[in-house]
């Protein structure tokens, strides 16, 4: 459908779930239109409804309270290309007659300016809601439907399109490899098949997340099918349902070793635990996540020892008996996967961590 449509200057209306990748759909009848203008996209849902005309249709210097200079809008910003007006929907119905008289003659009028300007662009619009009951409910014009409804596409959700994923991936791999310093991982038969069976019920922008995730966990990287199950497409619940885990691991943690604090004050807190200390942890737990405290305890250490020597690396790596090299490594391999999944757990070692990096 997308080749048949893209070398007609037609309207377009996508209509699909959201986050099925409407835009995506509309990018790719741009790309094979070959027109040579730009693809310009609005979201009509995310502008309040008193800027949504001054936005599409620009503004003339003094046209309103803030409007310092004559400004173009999305129409002529898309001359002789495409402009996408995702959730159609959404666009007041005052808008809405304005739209109209653009399809209908390709002549726009600044807010503001009662000079009229020929333009030539191709209008997509997506939505995730259904127009024809929209237009029963008079909240959308009936005649502007039949304007746009000229070629209809249907997206439906990726999981009734299992065969669309490698390509969505390859796609974000692509966009993501272009703009970032960073080496693509490969994706084994196993790998494709997990992607392909997993249902996506977060559609395209989970499909980017788990490639941004890819990117970090697997760069030049072989991915298999468990790869894909265990660290992409969820995470283990060692990881993901931490938070409150872990404060009573470490309320048990500062237990170990220590003396009665009445009896002994002048021992409170002045050692942590021996590794023998550790075999009375089963006295009053069950379990342990020793991966997960393992790394917290790595963590720590690796922070302090930062926060210690006003982030020089190479005093921290003595501090740690370590090689620069390897601290650096454990910070990029350890640390920053944690953050991935808590980007809020500690904004401080954040920004710590990307000045390491930046050092290294």
């Amino acid at each position: 459908m997308i080749g048949l449509v893209a070398s007609s200057g037609s309207p377009v209306i996508i209509n699909g779930p959201t986050g099925s990748g409407k835009e995506l759909v509309a990018e790719a009848i741009h790309d094979e239109s070959r027109r040579k203008g730009n693809f310009i996209a609005l979201n009509c849902a995310a502008i309040p409804s008193e800027l949504i005309e001054a936005e599409l249709f620009g503004f003339e210097k003094g046209a309103f309270t803030g409007a310092l200079k004559t400004t173009m809008g999305k129409f002529e910003q898309a001359n002789r290309g495409t402009l996408f007006l995702d959730e159609i929907g959404d666009m007041p119905f005052g808008v809405q007659t304005k739209l109209l008289r653009v399809l209908e003659n390709s002549i726009i009028s600044k807010v503001g300016s009662s000079k009229e300007v020929k333009l030539d662009v191709r209008i997509i619009c997506a939505t995730h809601k259904n127009l024809e009951f929209l237009v029963e409910d008079n909240s959308f014009r009936e005649d502007l439907l039949f304007r746009l409804n000229v070629f209809p596409i249907s997206v439906p959700s990726l999981n009734e399109r299992s065969d669309d994923i490698p390509d969505l991936v390859n796609h974000f791999l692509k966009l993501k490899t272009k703009t970032e310093n960073t080496k693509r991982p490969n994706f084994d038969n196993t790998a494709i098949k997990a992607l392909k069976d997993y249902a996506w019920p977060g559609n395209i922008r989970e499909v980017r997340n788990v490639v941004e995730r890819s990117l970090i966990f697997f760069p030049n990287t072989m991915v298999n099918g468990e790869d894909v199950n265990k660290y992409l497409l969820s995470v283990d619940s060692g990881v993901i349902n931490r938070t409150e885990e872990q404060a009573e691991i470490w309320s048990e943690f500062d237990e170990l070793g220590l003396k009665d604090p009445e009896e002994h004050p002048e021992d409170r807190d002045t050692s942590p635990p021996k590794p023998e200390d550790f075999a009375k942890w089963f006295e009053t737990n069950n379990s342990v996540d020793l991966r997960a405290l393992l790394r917290d305890i790595e963590i720590v250490f690796i922070e302090t020892a930062l926060d210690r020597n006003s982030g020089n690396t190479s005093e921290a790596a003595k501090d740690l008996k370590l090689l620069r090299t390897t601290l650096i490594e454990k910070i990029k391999n350890i640390v920053f996967k944690l953050f991935l999944f808590f980007p809020s757990f500690n904004e401080i070692f954040q920004q710590r961590f990307r000045t390491v990096e930046l050092r290294h």
